[in-house]
């Protein structure tokens, strides 16, 4: 029998893709499928990216590139984060990655080892658990609770920190509650941080743009006292609908940047070349189209979370950024991952049990409001004549 090293048997996964694959199963049945599962745009990418990647490749962009990223792209994206958020970035402190999960692993693997701790969001995106699982390290869930409109605790979070702790995982816009965490409560975790300087920081910002409500998103490079040990991931999958573009950066403290570096030679060797140059007129180029769908977004979550509250059993606090809904079913009488079965198997709609987010998601569905108005409104109909209909087992 073959044999692996055992940290394989502690990797987990995404759950969102399993669901995925068996609502696709289901459609290539004829069965009438509308997905509020997986977290991504459906929209196109704005049509100037895709002719800046097509151009790009016309213009003889097929080899290699610097396994950073062009630079070109690199300082775009210093440009753009000091226009939006009046921050000083150099471009040699930017990496380019293909997508977001590259940096959550190396920033993950460069702490992790047994015996020590990595604190992160419960509800929180699976894959930070996952990983620091896999390095042997002990995962501290962070939680996440609804009462505080799921946004951290900066009281509760500091609390957590030992002499074991490595690392802190934040992410506001919050996947998958919708969660933003307000500047007073940042406030006081990063002046809570400075009785802490050996515990680095990684803030998930891959939902910056998603934000409603006049709330405005806080983007920790503001913060000058934690910038040396600062990770910052962020990307252009949601904000321009380029998830399957694989490409997203990060903006790394200056005493990790090359050990980034070396990890994404060894990794990828470099990011995809034409996929550089649309991120290039992504950043550089007209916002209309993103702030269209942010826009449509906005509509569509007054939508869901109206109709959620209607639904038997069932209440929704108002996500106040991302594209998803978190909505609490604990009255349905139902597991949440029984539900979500139960839903996909007999209505055909496609949602995510919350315990797929964290130990704290049970009670919870998650939905993404990534889809048509049409086909949020079909889906709420058919959730509400289930559940008036059935009762849990």
């Amino acid at each position: 029998m073959l044999r692996t090293v055992a940290n394989f048997d502690r990797i987990g996964e995404e759950n969102a893709f399993a669901v995925l694959a068996r609502a696709n199963a289901l459609a290539a049945q004829g069965r009438d499928i509308i997905s509020l599962g997986i977290g991504q745009p459906d929209f196109r990418t704005p049509d100037f990216i895709v002719e800046a990647a097509i151009k790009a490749l016309r213009d003889g962009h097929h080899g290699y590139t610097p396994a950073n990223g062009i630079p070109q792209l690199r300082e775009a994206v210093a440009a753009d984060l000091h226009k939006r958020f009046k921050v000083e970035v150099s471009p040699d402190s930017v990496m380019i990655m293909p997508g977001g999960k590259p940096t959550m692993f190396m920033s993950i693997l460069m702490f992790g080892e047994p015996g020590v701790d990595i604190l992160y969001p419960d509800p929180g995106f699976p894959i930070y658990r996952s990983m620091i699982e896999y390095t042997g390290a002990r995962p501290i869930p962070v939680p996440i609770r609804e009462e505080n409109g799921f946004a951290f605790s900066a009281e509760e979070t500091l609390k957590l920190i030992t002499p074991q702790t490595r690392l802190l995982i934040i992410n506001s816009p919050a996947n998958p509650t919708g969660g933003v965490t307000p500047k007073s409560e940042i406030d006081k975790l990063v002046a809570g941080l400075e009785k802490f300087p050996d515990v680095c920081v990684m803030s998930d910002e891959i939902y910056d743009h998603m934000v409603y409500d006049g709330e405005q998103h806080v983007c920790l490079l503001s913060y000058p006292s934690i910038r040396d040990r600062l990770i910052l991931l962020n990307g252009w999958s949601k904000t321009y609908a380029m998830t399957g573009w694989r490409l997203g950066y990060a903006v790394w403290p200056s005493k990790l940047y090359d050990y980034a570096r070396k990890l994404s030679v060894n990794l990828h060797s470099c990011v995809n070349a034409s996929a550089q140059y649309a991120g290039l007129a992504a950043l550089t180029g007209p916002q209309d189209e993103a702030d269209k769908m942010v826009a449509e977004f906005d509509k569509r979550r007054k939508v869901v979370v109206e109709g959620l509250n209607k639904l038997p059993g069932v209440s929704c606090t108002v996500p106040k950024g991302a594209f998803y809904a978190f909505p609490n079913v604990k009255r349905t009488g139902w597991k949440a991952k029984d539900l979500a079965t139960a839903l996909l198997n007999d209505t055909g709609v496609v949602t995510i049990g919350g315990p797929d987010f964290g130990i704290l998601g049970e009670g919870y569905l998650r939905l993404s409001y990534a889809n048509s108005t049409e086909n949020i409104l079909k889906a709420l109909d058919r959730m509400g004549q289930f559940l008036a209909s059935r009762k849990a087992a």
